[in-house]
């Protein structure tokens, strides 16, 4: 099985996405990062760009070993030399030369014709030959190029020393079809292209870059080059982890090998996500966040009872622990069930029908359910609650400069509790003080009191959910308003409501 190079050209191509600005120690961790993943070859930059390019380019080479490590270099003397003089401290470095040698490009950017374009190329290789015999050739905008200028330019190229040719689809206007058979057609007519590897490099303007490295592939290519999460020019390039794993998990079709440690995918894309600052689509293939989980009811169901019903990838083979059901308004019986179980809860099928309709109704208020609404639905369940205590009244007093004081006051079926006030060290446990003194509890201790908004903006719904210790026992209480303060005396009182609930059993 033929073995594939991956070469990654995030610290170069990927970080000319608009806003991103890498410091040299955040492209060295990159790059330890890259090679645990095993990639054969990582651009560290353009070392003319700038003093901070050549800088990160020249650490990356003398620190990270058994990677080949590449500088880019336009095709003139001066960006080879400072290139080389970034690289040389390399283990095994490869200088990148380039050119243009479309139509459209030659006319207006270069103002050269084909063969003063040749010409150049030619020059380029044999300088950079005078440093390493690891030297890439790349053509600018090589898919709007002339296939039989390329395939002339490849021949002199190869025979000046070039041993990888990188064909660029630099704007990603290629099809899969067209691409293939580009390679193809190098194949066929560049008389010494066996004494070169052929290389792609994919933009993905028309959201095709891994389908045409992918068909470069199935027409001869051996190296395909990557940024991971896509990042890079515009929409970015062929992504790392969708070309590793296309490969990993259909060697039955591609019959091609890849020699990368996939388990390092995930921390490779949250790294590069924070230190970039380009968040990761939550669908995106492979690292997306929704990429290895499920709600629907029916897929649901199929996990849990043989994971392959539908994932075509292990989580774990990309340094998850495991896929995730993400309990919503489309997931079933199966999935709730799940939950329940493995979060220790024993449930009738009575009680857990109930549950079902239960959970179905929140899940159509709420967006996104947690694992702290699922408990406090499942204890609504094992604790039949009745409304012992209800709230009548309540009024905070705070600020900084004024004592947080709560008064409140509780029916009890029609009798009115009495009245009371009470201070805390804040609004909350003023509240909560207030209500201890009106029921007469002191056997009640907190575990854990959450807030989260479950909308945006100035009148967003505020979900409370406490947490009470109540005679060694624990019971929950939960509650969503506006007013958070009203939200914590509702949930407080749902959870002394459990208890009164289940103790007079």
């Amino acid at each position: 099985m033929k073995r594939i190079k991956i070469f990654d050209t995030t610290l170069r191509d990927g970080e000319q996405s608009p806003g991103v600005n890498l410091i040299t120690e955040e492209k060295l961790a990159i790059a330890k990062q890259l090679a645990r993943l095993k990639v054969d070859v990582i651009e560290a930059g353009f070392p003319i760009a700038s003093p901070g390019d050549f800088a990160a380019v020249k650490a990356i080479a003398e620190v990270v070993r058994d990677v080949e490590i590449a500088g880019l270099a336009r095709s003139n003397q001066k960006d080879i030399d400072r290139a080389w003089e970034a690289l040389k401290g390399a283990e095994n470095p490869r200088l990148h030369v380039f050119i243009a040698t479309s139509p459209i490009h030659m006319k207006y950017k270069l103002k050269m014709t084909e063969d003063e374009v040749l010409e150049r190329a030619v020059f380029a290789v044999k300088h950079a030959r005078q440093y390493t015999s690891n030297i890439e050739f790349s053509p600018e905008d090589g898919s709007r190029s002339k296939s039989e200028f390329l395939y002339r330019l490849f021949k002199e190229v190869i025979k000046a020393g070039a041993t990888v040719l990188n064909i660029p689809d630099t704007v990603g206007y290629a099809t899969p079809g067209e691409f293939g058979n580009l390679i193809k057609g190098i194949k066929e007519n560049v008389s010494n292209i066996n004494q070169a590897e052929i290389s792609v490099h994919c933009h993905n303007d028309l959201g095709l870059a891994v389908a045409n490295s992918l068909a470069a592939l199935e027409n001869g290519a051996e190296q395909v080059e990557v940024a991971v999460n896509g990042i890079g020019e515009r929409a970015g390039n062929t992504a790392l982890e969708e070309i590793v794993m296309a490969l990993a998990t259909r060697k039955d079709y591609y019959n091609l090998a890849v020699n990368q440690d996939t388990t390092q995918i995930m921390r490779l894309s949250r790294m590069v996500a924070n230190l970039t600052g380009m968040d990761i689509q939550a669908n995106k293939a492979i690292v997306g966040k929704n990429a290895f989980a499920h709600e629907a009811g029916i897929h649901q169901d199929g996990v849990i009872k043989e994971r392959t019903t539908y994932e075509i990838m292990d989580a774990k083979s990309i340094g998850l622990n495991e896929n995730s059901l993400v309990l919503g308004k489309h997931s079933g019986r199966h999935a709730l069930r799940d939950f329940v179980e493995k979060s220790g809860y024993e449930l009738s099928e009575e009680k857990f029908e109930d549950l079902f309709r239960e959970f179905k109704k929140l899940a159509d208020k709420k967006k996104k359910l947690k694992p702290m609404d699922i408990e406090a639905l499942i204890n609504n369940e094992i604790y039949a609650i009745d409304t012992i205590y209800e709230l009548d009244y309540v009024s905070v007093s705070t600020g900084n400069t004024v004592l947080p004081t709560a008064t409140i006051r509780i029916k009890k079926e029609e009798d009115i509790l009495e009245k009371a006030a009470c201070s805390g060290d804040g609004p909350i446990d003023a509240i909560f003080q207030a209500i201890n003194e009106v029921l007469d509890f002191d056997n009640i201790k907190l575990i854990s009191y959450k807030i989260d908004a479950i909308t945006e903006g100035t009148d967003a719904l505020g979900e409370v959910v406490v947490k009470l210790e109540i005679d060694g026992k624990t019971y929950i209480g939960h509650s969503a308003q506006t007013d958070i303060t009203y939200a914590s005396t509702l949930s407080y009182l749902e959870a002394i409501n459990r208890y009164m609930s289940t103790n007079r059993k």
